[in-house]
């Protein structure tokens, strides 16, 4: 645990950055090395992008610092970026243990639309892999994660609570007794408590989207302290039973896995994780094996032995090579691990067989979403709130959770905006914008000085079509609290009402505050094209695309741009880039076939029309576009 979370430095490297330290990911295109340099300042981590351009040259370089390394390196490592704002950041590739040490893409990059170095690391993500970060007062659950100091790897309080009376008593020659009791020891715990020591960071019951857990809302994102029941904290959920759900194995399911064992419910509390595992020494290799099969004989041997002797038993001195094999988790497809699922029959089939990874939004979850309970206790009366939200926070139960949400928010009159910003996305979610907006009014009731509530306020009039409300509330979002985002939100919004100049203004507010804000910049690009600056315009495209060079906007928009100013090969190869990696981007398709009707290539232009025409899209933005190209193409016909 310690190992969990630290700066790259020679003392700790394993991976290979001087001779296999370079990927290519076919899929997006983009060609990833990893590089280690060396001067006066010390020793510097980089991990590196590049493509292939136009006309074949090395395009879109770009290095961004390893500033820190995630993962002890038992199964993986992952890489952190942290930014001026304080925000970390994650980095497309990884390091996998697997074949004596690998570079593939990071859990859920390996698709052409990946997020490149624009995806954040969550208050949830490093509650499990750091000690306890300094971040800003009040922050809440849809605050951004801002670190403003940033501790390398799990320490002792996550195990063993604040220790600053222990010392300070061990430092002034306390009694032995007094100073033990000073600090917390979790064998002194019952078994309940015990487990939770663990579960706070062993648990999940799915990385998939659900929810899998649900903070509490009047709780702070590491306000966690051990010794206190799990669900005071945190909530758990899960998929319902029989929803084809009930054998998933994830890379941090371990004491989900365990909870399912008979020797686990048989024991009544005698097993939990530290009859197998010492926090303090981990085992390997031989004497792992041999440890853990001490551990089963010591209820298991008579039995065992019995049936060996009777030739039902082979002799192996493994037993977790049969009961808990090793298998390859669904979520990160590229780490092989001990199932803790103990199982009389070992599951048929290569466990371990290699697996390609499944985008998480290409088969979502559609069904109930039930309680996991951890606990023995008896839920809270309010926690039927948490329910109602697990239904519709990742929309997984939308319909059926929104009446729900609505009928317990009455039930209990809550004093926190959560729950009404909760009910009024699930609403926008259902496109039901006109029942939305005033949900989201009652969240500012409740706090009149919410950012984010302004801010959804203003998406949802934005969708009934609304845009000075829209700009309205998003000012007022912006006074509050400024960020990027918002000014990306104002700008389109003001893009809505074509008022061009100040929605450039706002995308350029963007990119002072986050100058590594690809949206920004592509947008940006088209506008200053639009108003007649196409140097501009060019400048702040190639800039979107140096920071994140599989965005299909901004080569959808580079590719106008390069169009209109006769430069159709180049604008051909970033159309087709676009498609590459957004098959399904019917605005590009567009504009790709106006780009070849320009050169007078009408059968191909007319074959991008047609596509456009049988993708189906439902959306009203779709069925406007359908619309345009089936008047485009009977212009086509008329043409001799």
């Amino acid at each position: 645990m310690a190992r969990s979370f630290y700066r790259p430095d020679p003392s700790n490297t394993v991976e290979d950055y001087d001779h296999r330290n370079s990927y290519d990911h076919l899929a997006s295109g983009v060609h990833y090395e990893m590089i280690h340099s060396r001067d006066s300042a010390g020793d510097h981590y980089f991990e590196r992008q590049s493509t292939v351009g136009f006309r074949g040259e090395k395009a879109n370089v770009l290095d961004n610092a390893i500033d820190f390394v995630m993962g002890s390196g038992n199964h993986a490592r992952t890489y952190l970026h942290r930014t001026a704002r304080g925000t970390l950041q994650q980095l497309p590739v990884s390091w996998y243990a697997e074949n004596g040490g690998e570079w593939a893409m990071s859990p859920g990059y390996d698709r052409p639309d990946h997020q490149g170095f624009q995806r954040s690391v969550t208050y949830d993500c490093m509650f499990c892999h750091n000690a306890y970060p300094e971040i800003p007062a009040g922050a809440g659950p849809r605050s951004e994660p801002v670190f403003l100091r940033v501790p390398e790897g799990i320490d002792c309080r996550r195990c063993h609570g604040d220790g600053e009376k222990h010392m300070a008593l061990a430092r002034g020659g306390a009694r032995v007794g007094e100073i033990r009791g000073a600090i917390l020891n979790p064998s002194r715990l019952s078994p309940e408590r015990q487990l939770e020591v663990c579960a706070q960071c062993h648990l999940e019951t799915t990385s998939s989207p659900l929810p899998g857990s649900i903070v509490r809302y009047e709780r702070g994102p590491f306000s966690y302290r051990p010794g206190e029941p799990l669900d005071a904290f945190i909530l758990h959920f899960d998929h319902a039973p029989g929803s084809g759900h009930d054998d998933k194995f994830e890379i941090s399911s371990s004491v989900y896995r365990l909870r399912k064992s008979a020797c686990f419910r048989m024991s009544e509390g005698a097993l939990t994780c530290t009859t197998c595992h010492d926090p303090h020494n981990a085992l390997r290799g031989e004497e792992a094996a041999r440890h853990y099969t001490s551990v089963c004989r010591g209820c298991h041997a008579s039995a065992l032995d019995r049936l060996i002797t009777g030739g039902a038993h082979t002799k192996s001195e493994d037993c977790t090579g049969c009961h808990m094999p090793k298998r390859r988790t669904e979520d990160v497809v590229h780490v092989v691990m001990t199932d803790h699922w103990i199982q009389r029959v070992k599951p048929s089939g290569d466990l371990v067989a290699p697996r390609a990874e499944v985008p998480v939004d290409a088969h979502p979850y559609r069904g109930e979403v039930v309680r996991y309970g951890l606990s023995s206790a008896a839920p809270r009366p309010e926690d039927e709130l948490y329910l109602a939200v697990a239904q519709v926070s990742q929309q997984s139960n939308l319909d059926a959770g929104i009446v729900r949400i609505t009928a317990a928010i009455a039930k209990f009159h809550p004093d926190n905006p959560e729950y009404d910003l909760q009910l009024a996305d699930a609403l926008s979610n259902a496109r039901r914008f006109a029942e939305a907006a005033p949900v989201y009014q009652d969240a500012l009731k409740l706090d009149p000085k919410s950012a984010a509530a302004f801010e959804r306020l203003a998406l949802c009039l934005s969708q009934m079509g609304n845009v000075s409300g829209a700009e309205s509330a998003l000012d007022q979002a912006l006074k509050l609290a400024p960020n990027a985002t918002r000014w990306v939100l104002l700008g389109e919004v003001r893009v809505q009402q074509g008022k061009l100049r100040e929605a450039l203004d706002a995308f350029q507010s963007a990119v002072q505050l986050d100058p590594r804000m690809p949206d920004a910049f592509a947008t940006a690009g088209a506008i200053a094209f639009e108003l007649g600056d196409s140097a501009q315009g060019e400048t702040d495209l190639r800039r979107a695309l140096l920071l994140h060079p599989n965005h299909p906007a901004a080569h959808n928009n580079l590719g106008n741009l390069l169009a209109e100013t006769n430069r159709f090969e180049e604008a051909k190869f970033h159309f087709e880039t676009a498609l590459r990696i957004r098959p399904n981007y019917a605005g590009a398709r567009y504009d790709f076939a106006l780009a070849l009707v320009r050169v007078n290539r009408l059968r191909e232009a007319r074959a991008q029309l047609e596509s456009i025409l049988a993708s189906g899209e439902s959306s009203p933005a779709g069925a406007a576009l359908r619309e345009e190209a089936r008047k485009l193409i009977e212009q086509l016909r008329k043409l001799p």
